[in-house]
């Protein structure tokens, strides 16, 4: 599908004939697994890469609310395809939010200048990447594990440790530079095809200019506001992931599941126990929706504030971050289990592949412990603490 997005200005409908595209060989994809090549391309063609990137450097400009709103589109259908493209978006901002303004320029320029498809290799808990200086210049050693959106990407923000310094230094490097290799190891469960395998950094060389900051990371409170923008996208994929599968068991239980025989009733749809499960369903999944929602307009609000969010407005946002992504971690999972039992066990024929919604949802809720979530949200309501910011919160 070729889409001329020059002549569109509705991005929201740019997105869902996508997601209407996309839907269509999802569950073969899902079984293939490997890279979403076309998708990617025509990722690329719709002008959506640019959503992100302000107007006055050639962007479109809009709001983490429509983004995310985007996102969670995608994720209804196809929650890889959501996974690589909200990737992209958090990471075309991280000169933003640890770089110089010259660096934020450059790469917003180059960005929309080129289309690029930036991935990420930031994954903080892996430090196995150094960063060692050579004169004026530095190299880039190591390997780095859950590089998600890593092949087909054209930029890669890493973050590396260099020595004599506990913090983390990022830099920028182009993703076909010399000396880097993106592995073909990602063979997980759930989403299959985010490419989400590692990438390993031989004497890659790299500018200082590449070397964002200050003020880096944790530089200022806007500078941690990455994490929130993490979550914040994790909350809204889970949810889209729970809203699709919900609205494949509506279609089957309409279309093909039986009632019980002794139901008494001659329609799965009048059947009093399926529908309690969708009430229970319904209900819970508007709770989510209204959470995340109230969320995802608090990080519009902090990133609108720019340098000068404060940290306890930073901490409020973390706060509601974790109370939607909570909520949408367990009802996601509860609703993607449940669409079982209310299309009947000829819905667990392989041919639907009903159960990747769960496996997805699954694979990616592991990405940090929700326990920690609760946690910081234990001990505002119990000591009126805010979360302490860190690359997880």
């Amino acid at each position: 599908m070729q889409l001329a997005t020059q002549e569109l200005t509705d991005y929201n409908a740019v997105a869902k004939a996508l997601a209407q595209e996309f839907a269509t060989t999802a569950a073969e994809r899902d079984a293939k697994g490997g890279t979403a090549q076309h998708e990617r391309d025509q990722l690329r063609q719709s002008g959506l890469l640019k959503l992100m990137v302000p107007q006055e450097y050639g962007g479109i400009g809009t709001t983490w609310v429509q983004t995310l709103g985007i996102v969670r589109e995608f994720a209804k259908v196809d929650s890889s395809i959501a996974h690589i493209f909200s990737y992209h978006h958090l990471s075309v901002v991280v000169p933003h939010l640890f770089g110089t303004p010259e660096q934020k320029e450059r790469y917003y320029l180059q960005t929309t200048r080129n289309n690029w498809f930036w991935c990420n290799a930031f994954n903080p808990l892996d430090r196995r990447v150094t960063l060692t200086a050579e004169g004026k210049q530095f190299r880039l050693n190591g390997t780095k594990s859950f590089c998600s959106g890593s092949k087909d990407s054209d930029l890669i923000p890493v973050s590396a440790v260099r020595e004599g310094d506990t913090k983390l230094a990022v830099v920028v490097v182009p993703t076909a530079r010399a000396g880097i290799t993106v592995h073909d190891d990602w063979d997980n469960m759930g989403q299959r095809q985010t490419d989400s395998g590692s990438i390993t950094f031989d004497n890659v060389l790299v500018e200082a200019s590449e070397i964002l900051g200050p003020p880096g990371p944790f530089g200022s409170p806007f500078g941690t506001l990455r994490s929130c923008l993490t979550q914040i996208t994790f909350a809204n994929i889970y949810l889209g992931i729970a809203q699709g599968a919900f609205a494949a068991a509506k279609q089957y239980t309409a279309s093909t599941t039986r009632p019980w025989l002794t139901s008494g009733v001659e329609q799965a749809t009048e059947d009093p126990y399926i529908l309690q499960h969708y009430g229970e369903m319904w209900t819970n999944l508007s709770g989510a929706e209204a959470l995340v929602d109230k969320a995802t307009q608090l990080v519009q609000t902090a990133w609108e504030q720019g340098e000068q969010l404060t940290a306890e407005q930073r901490g409020e946002c973390a706060l509601a971050i974790a109370i939607a992504k909570i909520s949408a971690t367990r009802i996601g999972l509860d609703v993607t289990s449940r669409i079982f039992e209310v299309m009947g066990s000829r819905s667990t024929a392989a041919k639907y592949r009903f159960d990747r919604y769960w496996r997805n949802l699954r694979t990616f809720t592991l990405h940090d412990p929700v326990d920690y979530k609760v946690r910081d949200v234990g001990d505002w309501a119990l000591n009126d603490q805010l979360p302490t910011p860190n690359f997880y919160s």
